[in-house]
């Protein structure tokens, strides 16, 4: 942001951010894609993995060209005449929206190579790609820093060229390591339609999701213009940091809920599902807690420019976070179960629900903050309507999710709530010395009693036996 200025960064999510609306698209099939591969894994059926993949990758391709013609029709419209921005960045706004529209249908192409990786379990390959990625983004950074010309455009060009980088190395390994990548074309109509039918009801689901997230952004630019859209972007760029350190737990264990629940093991892949609401839960808490009592001072470390309402915005999604962390399980075993179309018609339809609440109340006079309020309090509500779906779609014991689950994370932030409060009211008023130590001081206790509270609340005698022993592993 230093580098682009507050409002060329604002610029460039709000139009990254109106092709990412795009990706309804993209992630219904995504969720399809996944739970088909992993479903064919689990049922140990090679030639139905092939035939997945092959028609998986051909309704991708397709997916790509139907978003281009969105993209260069109905976006391209709204780009040159609905969203607001200084009218001389018109040429280079138009440059960023090509770019990322071309980034974005590489994604597209993606999705299968990506979730074989993931059906296969090789998650080690997106630690190693992941390094490469940021490497070549650090980069990037530096271009940007030496390259006299419009760093707009020169941001989306580098951007596009990284995610090319990284698209190549994923097709390169998955050809290389897996029989079933091998593209060959069958149509077989009845399967097609099945796939197409899961898919379209992931695809209400996730373009209300994506609705969700990019049409609050949409909304704050027609209230507030695209000085505080940098703020939402820093938000979002948080909230992908905090969601990739919570995503490689969660997809090493999504392929085997559903490759249980494949093979009938019901029992495993219920109590699979309850271990990931739960440790999901706990990783976010350790990550955000230090994150959330010191965010003025990170951001002003981070940034020489700190955009107006930038820390409350983190704070309060970092917040919607915590609560959507026990619901990545949750949604993972009713993808397995298949039966997705009430589901995807209730939740969707309160995910789009939150866009006229949240323009009304911005329009009574209230400040940017109440969207992310507002979505907390959904946050809430779809977590209760997923556990009452579980419990009619797999007879889930309530009584006994509450007590492995929920009671474990009641009693742990408790605990953290009060010791935060204490902190907050005796920290300053004992402590002397420099501003850095203070902090870095603070950071360090706070995580560890977070740590020593899960391990002793959050964790049964069997759980702190297996960690115990890792460590016992790991120190030897």
């Amino acid at each position: 942001m230093d580098e682009l200025g507050t409002s060329d960064y604002g610029i460039y999510n709000l139009v990254a951010g109106v092709v990412a609306m795009l990706g309804f698209l993209n992630a219904s099939m995504t969720a399809a894609t996944q739970r088909y591969l992993s479903f064919d894994i689990g049922k140990s059926d090679i030639e139905r993995l092939k035939k997945t993949f092959s028609a998986v990758l051909s309704i991708h391709f397709f997916l790509a060209l139907f978003c281009l013609l969105i993209a260069e029709t109905i976006g391209l419209w709204y780009i040159n005449n609905k969203m607001v921005y200084p009218i001389d960045r018109t040429y280079a706004v138009n440059m960023v929206y090509q770019f990322s529209v071309i980034t974005f249908l590489m994604g597209i192409i993606q999705v299968p190579y990506n979730s074989l990786i993931i059906a296969r379990e090789k998650m080690n390959i997106f630690a190693y790609v992941s390094i490469i990625e940021a490497l070549f983004k650090l980069g990037a950074v530096y271009l940007l820093m030496t390259l006299n010309k419009d760093k707009l455009i020169v941001y989306s060009i580098l951007t596009f060229l990284v995610a090319f980088i990284v698209r190549v190395i994923y097709q390169i390994y998955c050809r290389r390591h897996f029989n079933e990548s091998k593209f060959r074309f069958e149509y077989d109509k009845k399967y097609y339609s099945e796939l197409l039918s899961y898919s379209g009801w992931s695809l209400f689901g996730n373009m209300a999701a994506v609705l969700r997230s990019q049409g609050s952004n949409v909304i704050l630019n027609l209230f507030f213009g695209t000085v505080i859209n940098a703020a939402y972007g820093i938000t979002l760029q948080v909230l992908s940091a905090v969601n990739m350190f919570v995503s490689n737990f969660q997809l090493a264990l999504n392929p085997q809920i559903i490759q249980n629940y494949a093979s009938n093991n019901r029992d495993r892949a219920i109590n699979l599902m309850m271990q990931g609401s739960k440790f999901s839960f706990f990783l976010i808490l350790m990550l955000i807690v230090p994150i959330i009592i010191n965010t003025e001072y990170v951001l002003h470390i981070w940034l020489k420019e700190v955009p107006e309402n930038t820390a409350e915005f983190i704070q309060l999604c970092l917040i919607g976070i915590l609560i959507d962390s026990i619901s990545g399980s949750l949604m993972t075993m009713i993808t397995a179960i298949g039966k997705i179309k009430l589901y995807q018609l209730i939740l969707g339809s309160m995910n789009i629900f939150i866009l006229p609440i949240s323009y009304m109340f911005l329009n009574a006079g209230y400040d940017g903050e109440i969207i992310f309020k507002i979505s907390i309090i959904f946050s809430i509500l779809s977590l209760i309507i997923r556990l009452m779906f579980l419990c009619f779609l797999l007879e889930l014991d309530l009584k006994l999710f509450f007590t492995t689950v929920l009671a474990r994370i009641f009693s742990v932030m408790s605990v953290v709530v009060a010791l935060l409060n204490l902190v907050n009211n005796t920290y300053y008023q004992v402590m002397e010395g420099d501003e850095v130590f203070k902090s870095l001081f603070k950071i360090s206790g706070v995580i560890i009693a977070v740590v020593i509270l899960v391990i002793v609340l959050g964790t049964n005698g069997r759980e702190r036996s297996f960690l115990r022993n890792k460590i016992q592993t790991i120190v030897s």
